[in-house]
């Protein structure tokens, strides 16, 4: 028996559940955290049980699917359902110990769970936050192949080769944005609810092993890129899932049951920022500050590469090309 099986005081039909109203339009982000993404399906429960749906939702690798879960309104007992039947099997799909996996069967698989919806069939709008290798940029991905996109999202190197999406090569959105709220307040929401599986990123490793080293990086990595989520939430709900590892399924009921209990002990503060009945200034004040800098940054870039093709500053990487160039032709 599930986890939504068993009995509970707070079992009850969801259409009885009065919805929180609110002036301002409501966004959730939710982050990465690997295999311990099983705790959304304890979340979204709780957020229904107190009557809370959102505007718009972006997620950032499992958050994205989850997201993605959220925003097609598939009854979370036949989530929680198929995702009991999952294994590693089911997702990795190297033969050789340490080699990348190829994504196509983690593609079809995240389809076939979504039962073949697409992002013009949600119910709630959906962006899918990943980030190409190519341009080193953050992609937002609100349309297309949606097993792709998410595929794309979740795609942490050295554990998965990067997917083919369009002109882009995608790999996990959390090298960039780990927990996307400045996104959803870009689609149009004025209150933002993050939810935090893995606030316990960014720990180092005594170990000199390749990947063990590898895995520390890529922690603090995505612990500064996680920092940008807690200056545009409204409310940020971390979850404490450090118990859990985070590549695996074996622990689905606890997780599935901490995130439900966790977000019920929390939710005094996600229900008093979502019946705010103003935006918060300060974060709105923060939000232009950054975008101010950010347009600066753009502008100085723009004058930068019109010096470079003015020949009026020097571009190394544009003069080591072409020495490479003289000495090619030389050897010929």
């Amino acid at each position: 028996m599930g986890w939504f099986g068993k009995k509970n005081k707070t079992d009850t039909n969801m259409f009885d559940i009065p919805i929180v109203k609110s002036p301002l339009k409501l966004g959730l982000a939710l982050s990465g955290g690997g295999t311990r993404g099983a705790a959304y399906i304890g979340v979204f429960k709780a957020l229904q049980e107190n009557g809370i749906v959102f505007d718009y939702v972006a997620g950032t690798s499992v958050g994205s699917l989850m997201g993605a879960v959220y925003a097609s309104g598939i009854p979370l007992e036949e989530v929680e359902n198929k995702a009991r039947g999952l294994s590693k099997k089911d997702i990795l799909t190297n033969k050789i110990k340490f080699m990348p996996s190829k994504t196509d069967k983690f593609s079809a698989l995240i389809t076939q769970l979504l039962d073949g919806r697409s992002f013009d069939s949600f119910n709630i709008p959906l962006t899918v936050v990943a980030t190409d290798i190519i341009s080193g940029k953050e992609i937002r991905i609100t349309s297309g192949d949606i097993g792709k996109a998410i595929a794309g999202s979740c795609a942490v190197p050295a554990i998965f080769k990067p997917v083919e999406f369009l002109d882009y090569r995608l790999y996990d959105g959390g090298l960039v944005n780990n927990i996307p709220a400045d996104v959803v307040r870009d689609m149009g929401a004025d209150v933002v609810i993050s939810f935090d599986i893995n606030p316990d990123r960014g720990y180092g490793t005594d170990s000199t092993k390749y990947f063990e080293e590898l895995k520390a990086a890529l922690r603090i990595i995505m612990k500064s890129n996680s920092l940008n989520g807690y200056v545009y939430s409204d409310c940020v709900v971390k979850l404490d899932l450090a118990r859990y590892d985070r590549t695996s399924l074996d622990d689905l009921d606890n997780m599935i049951y901490q995130g439900y209990i966790q977000t019920i002990e929390q939710m005094p503060e996600i229900l008093k920022a979502v019946q705010k009945v103003k935006p918060d200034e300060d974060i709105k004040k923060t939000e232009r500050r950054i975008k101010l800098m950010d347009k600066t940054r753009r502008k100085f870039e723009r004058k930068q590469q019109q010096l470079i093709d003015e020949g009026i500053i020097f571009d190394s990487a544009k003069k080591r090309e072409s020495m490479v160039d003289v000495i090619k032709t030389k050897e010929q």
